[in-house]
Parts: C-alpha cells; sequence; structure tokens
C-alpha cells in the first residue's frame, strides 16, 4: 500500500513540477526580464524543452529579433485544438526530435 501512495505522490508531484517549468519557459519567452534580455544580448542562449509546436511558431513571429537566443528542444507536436499528440502504439507524447 505504501508503495502505491509513493508511486502515485511521486506522478503527481512530477506533473506539477512539468507544468511549472513549462510556465517559467512560456514567461521566459515571451515576457523575458531585462536581465534575461541583457544576458541574451551577451551571447546567452536559452534551451526550451518539450515546448508546444504551436508555442514556438508564435514565438517565431512575436520574438524574432530574440531567434538567436533560443534553442528547442522535443517540441510537443499538437492537433489542431492544441492537445499534445499521443503515439497510438505505447500512449506517449509526440515530440520532433533530431537526435542532437
Amino acid at each position: 500500500m505504501r508503495f502505491v501512495v509513493t508511486v502515485l505522490l511521486l506522478g503527481t508531484l512530477a506533473g506539477a513540477w512539468a507544468a511549472d517549468l513549462r510556465d517559467i519557459e512560456m514567461r521566459r519567452l515571451f515576457k523575458p526580464t531585462q536581465p534575461e534580455v541583457s544576458q541574451e544580448t551577451k551571447g546567452r542562449i536559452y534551451i526550451y524543452d518539450g515546448l508546444h509546436d504551436k508555442d514556438i511558431e508564435r514565438a517565431m513571429d512575436e520574438q524574432f529579433d530574440r531567434v538567436q537566443s533560443m534553442m528547442f528542444i522535443r517540441e510537443k507536436k499538437t492537433d489542431d485544438e492544441g492537445r499534445v499528440k499521443k503515439d497510438p502504439a505505447t500512449g506517449a507524447d509526440v515530440v520532433e526530435d533530431d537526435g542532437c
């Protein structure tokens, strides 16, 4: 019983952590602080991990002047309604991964 509770708790925490990380990355992508912009100006590149394809398309349109400071990995593919697509065989999120 303790094992099941522990697994459920860890799963819940991992999901919450992932949501928090996405919030942080979305804020940084669309509303960077002045110190973040200053670091980008000095050549710093920020790696965004697991954002949705539509978020990246939006960033290309709205944040084009900062694109040279962005790298996107494991982009999640979404359907027309914006839901993350799932692999029918595994149930895992469908991601674009170029192997880098």
